[in-house]
C-alpha cells in the first residue's frame, strides 16, 4: 500500500468542524472533516449525512476527491441523486409505496413514478442529524443520530437511528448503523457515496474502463418500475455476471432486456454469504490509470450497484463540474429492493425490542 510519506507533508489526524451554510429555513448545517494518520480525509455534512469528499491516494500517493457531491448545503437541498447521503427509512424502492405489517396496510409517499424510494419525499437524505465526535482506537469517528417520528413519510413507528463514520488508520471508511423502534416497522438504512476512482473534478471520465468483481452469483431482476419480481437469478450467462474482474463498461451496452429496463446497471446482487457470517467481501473495483483500489465489506445480504444512468450532464457539482451519465458508481449495501413486499426476501422487519445493526466497510488500497 502506499502511502503519502513520499509526496510531503501529512495532515495531522483529528476530527476539524466548519460551517456548510444554512438551509432555507434558517438552520446552520455542519461539515465534519476526519483526517488518519495516513493523510486520508472524508468530509461529512450533518445535512443528510452526506460524505461530501472522500480523499484518498493513487499508486504515487497523490490524493483526489473521488466522491461526486457540492461544494455546499445548497446543492444537497435540491439534489435529487441523493450524493453521498444516509438512506433511510427504507434504501432502494418499495412497490406501489405500500406495504402491510401485522394485516395493517401502510401508504408511502410516491416519489418514484407509483413507487416509493428511498425513504421517500423527506428521507433521512434531508434530515439534519445530531453529529458528536466519538472516542475510537482505530482512527476518527463521527456519530450522527436522528429521530424519525412516528408516521414519517407513512412509515409506523418512532425510528431511534444512529450512525458512526470512522475513518480508520487502515484506510478504511466504516459506516456502522443501529436503529431502535417503539412500534413494529421496517428499515433498511444504506450509504449512496458514487465512486470515480480515477477523481472527480474537472476533465473527470466515466467509470466504465474501471474493473469490477461482485461477490455474487445470483442477482434480483426487475420491472419496468425497477421493482424486484422476486426471482433470484443467477449471473451465469448474463451482463451481470461479475464473479470475475470485468470491465463495467464491457456489457453495459448490450440488448439484454434487465440492462435497458435500467438504462444501465440498477439492480440488487445477492451476496455469497454464510449464515451467521460476520463480514463478508461484497465486491472489489480497480481503476487502472490511478491504482486506487476500491473493497466493499459488509453484514448485509445485498448490493446495489448502479451505473449513475441518471445523470445527464444537467446536474453540476463541486467546482461547476457537470456530472454525466455513467459519471460514477455506486454500491449500496442493503437487504433487498421491496423486501415488505417479497415474503421470500430477507426479513426487514425490526420489532420494539429489538436493534438493527449493520455495518459496511469501504478500504481503499492501490496495486502497481
Amino acid at each position: 500500500m502506499t502511502t503519502l510519506a513520499s509526496s510531503g507533508a501529512i495532515a495531522k489526524p483529528g476530527i476539524t468542524k466548519s460551517s456548510f451554510g444554512k438551509t432555507p429555513d434558517g438552520a446552520e448545517v455542519e461539515l465534519y472533516t476526519l483526517t488518519n494518520k495516513n493523510g486520508l480525509e472524508a468530509a461529512i455534512s450533518t445535512y443528510g449525512g452526506a460524505v461530501v469528499s472522500l480523499k484518498v491516494p493513487d499508486r504515487d500517493g497523490k490524493l483526489a476527491d473521488i466522491v461526486l457531491g457540492y461544494d455546499s448545503v445548497d446543492g444537497y437541498v435540491s439534489d435529487k441523486a441523493y450524493f453521498g447521503a444516509i438512506i433511510g427509512r427504507y434504501g432502494n424502492r418499495i412497490g406501489h409505496a405500500q406495504f402491510s405489517l401485522d394485516h395493517k396496510r401502510y401508504m408511502l409517499a410516491k416519489n418514484n413514478g407509483a413507487n416509493s424510494l428511498h425513504g421517500g419525499i423527506k428521507g433521512f437524505n434531508k434530515a439534519i442529524w445530531t453529529a458528536k465526535e466519538v472516542p475510537t482506537k482505530d482512527g476518527q469517528a463521527l456519530e450522527l443520530t436522528y429521530l424519525s417520528k412516528d408516521g414519517e413519510e407513512g412509515f409506523p413507528g418512532s425510528l431511534h437511528v444512529r450512525v458512526v463514520f470512522t475513518l480508520t488508520d487502515s484506510n478504511e471508511l466504516k459506516i456502522e448503523y443501529s436503529a431502535t423502534t417503539d412500534k413494529k416497522t421496517v428499515v433498511n438504512l444504506t450509504n449512496h457515496s458514487y465512486f470515480n476512482l480515477a477523481g472527480v473534478g474537472q476533465g473527470m471520465g466515466d467509470i466504465l474502463a474501471h474493473v469490477l468483481t461482485v461477490e455474487a452469483d445470483k442477482f434480483t431482476p426487475v420491472d419496468s418500475g425497477l421493482i424486484p419480481t422476486g426471482e433470484l437469478r443467477d449471473v451465469a450467462g448474463t451482463p451481470f455476471d461479475f464473479r470475475k474482474s470485468t470491465k463495467i463498461g464491457e456489457r453495459i451496452e448490450t440488448n439484454d432486456e434487465q440492462i435497458k429496463l435500467g438504462g444501465g446497471y440498477d439492480h440488487n446482487f445477492v451476496l455469497r454469504r454464510k449464515t451467521g457470517a460476520g463480514m463478508s467481501l461484497a465486491a472489489r473495483v480497480t481503476e487502472p490509470t490511478s491504482g486506487r483500489v476500491l473493497e466493499v465489506w459488509t453484514t448485509e445480504p445485498g448490493v446495489q450497484f448502479y451505473t449513475s444512468n441518471f445523470l445527464d450532464g444537467s446536474v453540476h457539482g463541486k467546482g461547476g463540474v457537470a456530472y454525466a451519465k455513467h459519471a460514477a458508481f455506486c454500491l449500496e449495501t442493503q437487504h433487498f429492493p421491496d423486501s415488505p413486499n417479497q415474503p421470500k426476501f430477507p426479513s426487514v422487519v425490526l420489532s420494539p425490542g429489538g436493534r438493527y445493526h449493520t455495518t459496511t466497510i469501504y478500504k481503499f488500497t492501490t496495486e502497481k
